[in-house]
């Protein structure tokens, strides 16, 4: 490849990251089940011995050397490997681990948009101003994600949207994939067609049907053929073939909260260690609330003990404010009624009732 260029300017193109977490469900699932580390591990339906009528939602890498993939049926699953860990969906659980990992990459991001419950895109601030910088930036979102949830993401990092999709995916799991826009057709022309995003299984079939099996093929192919073939999709994939995109990373207006997780690695009752990840957690909250310049009224603390039971306790102030020093002292009130009482295995905090701050105006942050 040519020689990279660490001084690549974002003023000379956009820099836009994708995250992806690796085999997200299975990987909470391994969090949560220590004992299933290195295991086969498959989340969907019940296998019922092989007679089962679902499909998997999602498995391990371990699992996926046996050809076991997503949406294959249960009960070929079983068949491929019987002797894996079959584990029934707990959506409410992934939700719960996705909505704290979202908010994680949303401190990072100038722009973020979350695509599905498992993924995102972000476009870093100012601060990132070239491809070198963005990798750097890439290990430390990366860090956050494991320290605070102990799973892992990939990161592709590009030009556009199209190119980061696909390179979040190339070296996983625990993947970092770096595109210059200099790179961009080597990159992606050894490729076979269906790595591109939106080609799906009878668009390469037609494809393959004309020759063209590696995106290098279907970027060189002749414009008239493919609209012949696919109307005006045919423009869309050669554009893509060629690394085109100008597909924008769309922001969600409305943040209704900002929280942080952390799972401990033993349960523990030290009330040392749980303020000191409560610390923690709310220095990583109190970052993400400046970056955005939000104000907020509502602290919120989880706790979640060895037996999982959850419980959550909020204090609404009577004034607006981002004050650091007020989260942490809410906090510790609330946090004061479990402490002595069961070994923890999770601790988390949240502010909500967010506004934009108002630089005219003066905040009173004393209070009882």
């Amino acid at each position: 490849m040519p020689a990279p260029n660490p001084k690549k300017n974002a003023s000379e193109g956009r820099i836009i990251f994708h995250v992806d977490m690796d085999s997200f469900f299975a990987s909470v699932e391994v969090r949560e089940r220590p004992e299933l580390k290195g295991m086969p591990v498959i989340v969907g339906s019940d296998p019922k011995g092989g007679s089962g009528r679902g499909v998997v939602s999602t498995c391990s890498y371990e699992a996926r050397k046996y050809g076991i993939h997503s949406a294959m049926p249960i009960s070929q699953a079983y068949r491929l490997c019987p002797h894996a860990a079959f584990l029934p969906v707990n959506m409410k659980l992934y939700e719960e681990v996705s909505a704290g990992v979202m908010e994680i990459l949303r401190g990072f991001a100038e722009k973020f948009q979350q695509v599905s419950v498992d993924e995102a895109y972000l476009i870093p601030g100012p601060e990132v101003s070239s491809f070198e910088e963005a990798a750097l930036y890439a290990l430390r979102i990366k860090d956050e994600v494991q320290k605070q949830y102990r799973i892992n993401c990939s990161v592709g990092i590009g030009p556009n949207k199209l190119v980061s999709k696909i390179a979040s995916g190339i070296q996983k799991p625990d993947g970092l994939t770096v595109v210059r826009p200099e790179d961009v057709r080597e990159f992606l022309f050894p490729l076979p067609i269906f790595k591109i995003p939106g080609v799906g299984e009878k668009t390469a079939e037609t494809l393959k049907g004309m020759g063209i099996c590696r995106v290098e093929e279907l970027a060189n192919c002749d414009i008239q053929l493919l609209s012949e073939k696919f109307g005006k999709m045919g423009l869309r994939l050669k554009q893509l073939a060629n690394g085109l995109d100008f597909e924008e990373v769309i922001e969600k207006k409305g943040v209704k909260s900002i929280s942080r997780h952390g799972t401990f690695s033993e349960d523990t009752n030290d009330p040392v260690k749980i303020s000191g990840s409560l610390d923690l957690l709310i220095e990583s909250v109190h970052g993400s609330l400046l970056r955005h310049s939000f104000l907020f009224k509502t602290v919120t603390l989880t706790v979640r003990f060895e037996d999982f039971s959850t419980y959550t306790r909020s204090k609404t102030l009577p004034i607006w404010t981002s004050d650091i020093f007020v989260i942490k002292r809410v906090a510790i009130q609330l946090l004061s009624e479990f402490i002595g009482r069961r070994k923890f295995r999770l601790v988390g905090v949240g502010v909500t009732k967010l506004r934009e701050r108002d630089e005219r105006q003066t905040l009173i942050t004393d209070f009882p």
